[in-house]
């Protein structure tokens, strides 16, 4: 029985194709039972999130739910410490932030990946490099995000005080002053923590409770230094306006010096670039015409 080759590779496409439409079907619908199995992410009372993570969150939030049962409560533990000193703990959970912080490392070393065979030099330790980069990313926007909160807490909070001060000065009690310094003082961490600290007043928490839930929640030296006083000359019974006078102007004090540290830090740090890159084109400008003289080059 003689059979026709080209209805035999007909048949074979066919097939093939038939297999492919299966695959693809059956692996559709593993992502689609998985995908739905994600429930919504309710964030109305969270912060918005970032341009930057934007396209990437819808894979975030499906990859943290299937993550988090292989998370540790330890890591997950550490990661919320590090997410509350950032101000980012209504922003994003510990879940989500392993879950960027795959994603980005994957992503990394599909560029490397591509890059290396771009340019013939495909390498799977560059490829691996890529990964490890693109998975700290996330931690280097987390450790950026709280060295500019305390920058920003340094710099406003003896302006608070001044504002708690005047105002516990002319007779009105803590928590009011604590109120006119959050609304009229500038936008900034300082200004969110005291309305926060409001918010945990008004639903119960005692005033030395509150006072030292935000003095762990911003990990700031000036801010623990001033909590501890309040707390302190409330127990003692002593009157609040000269001590939070004494903290605005220790405050201030602190933020003068730290301004003078980075002043005289500054001929420092300009020392290297002088070196590797003011230094030798100066050399070379001087140098050159002298260098022809010698040759016998007139210039």
């Amino acid at each position: 029985m003689n059979t026709d080759p080209v209805s035999l590779v007909t048949v074979v496409v066919a097939v093939v194709t038939v297999a492919a439409a299966l695959s693809a079907g059956i692996f559709a619908y593993l992502i689609g039972s998985l995908v739905t199995e994600v429930p919504d992410e309710d964030r109305t009372y969270l912060d918005a999130v970032p341009r930057g993570f934007r396209i990437l969150w819808p894979l975030v939030t499906i990859l943290s739910f299937y993550l988090t049962p292989w998370i540790p409560f330890d890591a997950r533990s550490r990661q919320h410490a590090k997410l509350r000193n950032a101000g980012a703990e209504y922003l994003l959970s510990p879940e989500q932030l392993y879950a960027l912080r795959l994603i980005t490392g994957l992503i990394a070393a599909v560029l490397m990946a591509w890059a290396g065979m771009m340019l013939g030099a495909f390498s799977l330790s560059a490829v691996g490099l890529g990964f490890l980069v693109g998975a700290y990313w996330p931690s280097l926007w987390i450790r950026d995000r709280i060295r500019a909160r305390q920058k920003d807490i340094v710099r406003s909070l003896p302006f608070f005080l001044d504002i708690v001060t005047l105002c516990v000065e002319g007779g009105l009690s803590l928590a009011g002053a604590l109120a006119q310094a959050a609304a009229k003082g500038p936008e900034g961490v300082v200004k969110v923590e005291f309305n926060r600290l409001l918010r945990d007043i008004r639903a119960g928490k005692s005033r030395a409770e509150a006072l030292r839930a935000m003095a762990e929640r911003m990990q700031s030296p000036a801010m623990s230094s001033t909590v501890s006083a309040l707390i302190q000359a409330e127990a003692l019974g002593v009157t609040l306006a000269p001590v939070l006078r004494a903290q605005a102007d220790q405050r201030r004090t602190e933020r003068f010096l730290r301004a003078e540290k980075l002043a005289l830090e500054a001929p420092v740090k300009m020392l290297f670039p002088l070196i590797a890159f003011i230094f030798p084109c100066t050399f070379i400008v001087l140098g050159f015409p002298i260098a022809m003289k010698f040759v016998g080059v007139d210039m």
